[in-house]
């Protein structure tokens, strides 16, 4: 199933400011809580999509991908392996507690009788660098990577915290000139997680993790670019205290290719032709990324003609086909020549046959980076 656009998920323009986004948010959080929509399972995943939304609309960087590759370029891309989606409701709560007016999931109204969620809190984002040849990029490929990452230790048990009973909160009154005022804030005991390591092994650190290796299996679509940056939820450091597994977050690198360039979806060659053969044609076997390709060369064949072998480029990584590969032809001439080589050419310099006579079909360099561009 196809996701649906975050901005329409908002019911947002494109252009909506970050306080409109916030609010827009907060409206659908609002009317989709479940705890006004107790055993509603639609409300439920409104709730989650409005928060996925939210979570990407309200960071620049990400909204900043969103915009120029849609979901692909913040990891929503189907059977892609990355993911902004699946976020559960204990992921929601804990990172946009701000939105819900607080310390956790109260709405100041909901919930019945006011009981506060407790902090769940979530690990660390994980970083790696993966490099990619033009091919990979191409056809998409499947990476296994080996990361250090800290897990949740066995044999760790937790109890309840006795500064909050659990709650993760702690409440004070005050008394002021305008009688009691009541504040709450995050239990410094146990950091808002209502709970407490009780015992652990030696090794773990004080929330209960150690560190390990694991190898994680990555699919990366093609059509990814240098710099992009594509998610791999729950992939992250393992949150303290049974909390939420942060994100592998992968960085593509574009390795360079030796005789290929690229231009966004169409992949470029230079193809040298000797000046017997551009006169005469000939056919001549070219690199691409999927192999060897024999092509024509025509008879009269002049320096700068571009020569496209359509769908044979980089896929669109949203999915809209594929781009071009362009071949660009280059007329060599020697600069050493033989004496028999000047005597041959003596004979055919006076011919009226190698006189420049370009025609209306002939295209100048202006005309062709038209039809090139076009």
């Amino acid at each position: 199933m196809s996701k649906r656009d975050y901005y329409e998920v908002l019911g947002v323009a494109k252009g909506a400011s970050e306080a409109e986004i916030k609010k827009a948010y907060r409206k659908k959080a609002v009317q989709f809580h479940p705890d006004k929509n107790p055993d509603d399972a639609s409300a439920e995943e409104k709730f989650k999509e409005a928060a996925e939304a939210y979570e990407v609309l309200s960071n620049a960087e990400k909204k900043q991908r969103y915009d120029q590759y849609g979901h692909a370029g913040v990891g929503g891309a189907a059977g892609g392996g990355f993911g902004g989606g699946g976020m559960n409701m204990d992921d929601i709560f804990s990172q946009f507690g701000d939105i819900f007016g607080g310390g956790g999931g109260g709405f100041g109204g909901f919930g019945g009788g006011g009981g506060r969620r407790q902090r769940v809190r979530k690990g660390s984002n994980l970083r790696v660098r993966v490099k990619m040849s033009l091919e990979d990029i191409a056809n998409g490929v499947e990476k296994k990577i080996k990361v250090t990452k800290l897990v949740n230790a066995e044999g760790v048990t937790t109890k309840t915290c006795t500064a909050c009973n659990g709650s993760g909160q702690v409440t004070r009154i005050a008394n002021t000139i305008l009688g009691q005022m009541q504040t709450s804030s995050p239990c410094t005991a146990c950091g808002g997680d209502g709970k407490m390591i009780d015992q652990k092994p030696e090794g773990a650190n004080a929330d209960g993790l150690i560190k390990k290796e694991e190898v994680i299996t990555i699919d990366i679509p093609g059509g990814v670019e240098d710099g992009m940056q594509l998610s791999v939820t729950g992939k992250g450091n393992a949150g303290p205290k049974d909390g939420i597994a942060g994100d592998l977050i992968v960085l593509i690198e574009e390795l360079s290719h030796d005789t290929i360039k690229r231009d966004g979806t169409n992949l470029l060659y230079d193809l040298y032709l000797n000046f017997v053969d551009a006169a005469m044609g000939t056919s001549i076997e070219i690199p691409t990324i999927s192999g060897k390709v024999k092509i024509k060369i025509d008879a009269g064949t002049q320096s700068g003609k571009v020569l496209r072998l359509k769908g044979k480029g980089i896929p669109n990584i949203q999915g809209y086909g594929k781009g071009d590969f362009l071949i660009y032809v280059n007329i060599w001439t020697p600069q050493d020549l033989s004496k028999d080589e000047k005597k041959v050419l003596e004979k055919l310099r006076d011919s009226e046959n190698f006189k420049p006579n370009p025609t209306s079909s002939d295209k100048g360099f202006f005309d062709r980076m038209k039809d090139y561009f076009n």
